[in-house]
């Protein structure tokens, strides 16, 4: 389906900024953004997951945490992302 829409001139050319970096088409940069846009709330893969889950560690950092360097005492880590998750929570 065809249509037209108005689109503020700022925001037509980061959209042509980013298809040009990206190597795509105007059309294919909407297409993307509507969506993701669109797509349900709890599809997304981080939907039910803690900040802890959702987190991205360093390689060394995952690795000694694997290896139980850590154990033994109170993960401070942990008990911020309980906190952060706990905040995010209230405002849903």
């Amino acid at each position: 389906m065809k249509t037209t829409i108005d689109i503020p001139e700022s925001l037509y050319k980061k959209a042509k900024i980013r298809a040009i970096e990206t190597g795509q088409t105007l059309k294919q940069i909407v297409f993307t953004s509507l969506t993701k846009e669109l797509e349900p709330v709890s599809s997304s893969p981080a939907a039910g997951q803690s900040f802890m889950e959702r987190r991205k560690l360093l390689p060394a950092y995952e690795a000694a945490l694997r290896a139980g360097a850590f154990s033994g005492g109170t993960d401070s880590t942990q008990m911020t992302s309980e906190d952060r998750s706990s905040r995010e929570d209230a405002l849903l």
